[in-house]
Formats: structure tokens, sequence, C-alpha cells
């Protein structure tokens, strides 16, 4: 059975991102990593303050949906409900044994970046 995350990322200035994925690590990792460009990249939207679970993909688009058209008093109030202090939960998901993908010699870091 297949998992399916609704997530929320915030800046430091609380500005908000909200994505859906089938793999919250990977995603997360492309995130603090700037590996995916747009809107999240431009504004250092990268610390992960809130998720969801759920197995059904059609109710992870329609949450990513719903959540999207909340105001931003709500979407504060949602992550404050499960995360007070706005902590980054993957903080300690990146060790160097941890890290998600293949490992890059520093020539293809360099290019890949």
């Amino acid at each position: 059975m297949s998992s399916y995350y609704v997530y929320i990322l915030a800046s430091v200035s609380y500005r908000l991102y909200i994505g859906m994925t089938n793999d919250l690590r990977r995603r997360v990792y492309q995130h603090k990593n700037k590996l995916i460009e747009g809107f999240a990249t431009k504004y250092n939207i990268n610390r992960l303050v809130y998720f969801e679970e759920t197995s059904d993909v059609r109710s992870a688009i329609a949450r990513e949906k719903q959540l999207k058209g909340w105001l931003r008093f709500r979407k504060y109030k949602l992550i404050e409900s499960m995360n007070p202090q706005w902590r980054d939960l993957a903080v300690d998901w990146f060790t160097e044994e941890a890290i998600p993908e293949r490992s890059f010699t520093p020539r293809e870091a360099e290019n890949h970046t």
C-alpha cells in the first residue's frame, strides 16, 4: 500500500508552500537543497512544519487543494495544532548516512547545482 503526503513548508519569515508527494523524505531533501525550481526555492521556503499522510492519492490531492484555498490565518492555526513552535520537523532527517538518492562525486555535484 502506498502513502501520500500533504505537507507545508515555511520560510523563516513564515511564508508558506503547500505540496503533495508520495515520498516526503525525498521531496523535503529536494526543497532543502534547492533542487526544485519555483516558488519555494525563490523565497527560501524549506522548513517542514506540517504534514498529513493518507493511502488515497485522490484524498491527498483534494486536501492539498483545500489547504491552498484557506486563508493564511487558518493555515497558521493548522500548523500550530501539530507544531506550536514551528520547528523544522525534518531537521534530523539528513545526516550524512541518511541522505536519500545517490551521492555525487565533487565534479558531479558542482555540475548538479
